[in-house]
């Protein structure tokens, strides 16, 4: 592997070790001044560092025991290609809902744009779906 493969790699990795461990800020100095976020379900690119921590911060207050599991990993030019695993507890509200003390467990497929050793864009994707399920009230009858 080309040593530019393994410094991409090697990034990546830090970030997810910095983000389970709770240290956002040290997340976003890994992050470009002009970071962009694509996110499923906005029909624009979101512009800039805060909208990462802000997104990051939400996840951990929901699920302050997050723990990241890299699954597959892979770097060609550029971009850095992710397969990863989420497993928590729901502890604290996430999008609207009240903590319910339930183990979650999802997966995301992300990809990665990186610009002078530091993270310049994302798209992730992660099962939504599957999360939102794990936590949301049963349905009455």
């Amino acid at each position: 592997m080309d040593t530019a493969a393994e410094k991409n790699l090697a990034l990546l990795r830090t970030a997810y070790q910095r983000l389970q461990s709770g240290d956002l800020d040290a997340c976003v100095e890994l992050l470009t001044e002009n970071f962009v976020a694509n996110l499923p379900g906005t029909p624009d690119p979101l512009h800039g560092r805060e909208i990462w921590r802000l997104g990051a911060q939400a996840m951990l207050e929901g699920f302050p025991d997050l723990q990241i599991n890299v699954e597959d990993m892979f770097s060609v030019r550029d971009k850095v290609a992710v397969r990863v695993h989420f497993r928590g507890t729901h502890q604290g509200t996430f999008q609207g809902i009240a903590a319910t003390h339930r183990p979650v467990s999802f997966h995301s497929i992300e990809l990665y744009r990186l610009e002078d050793d530091r993270i310049a864009e994302e798209w992730v994707a992660p099962d939504m779906i599957s999360l939102m399920q794990q936590i949301s009230p049963p349905s009455g009858p």
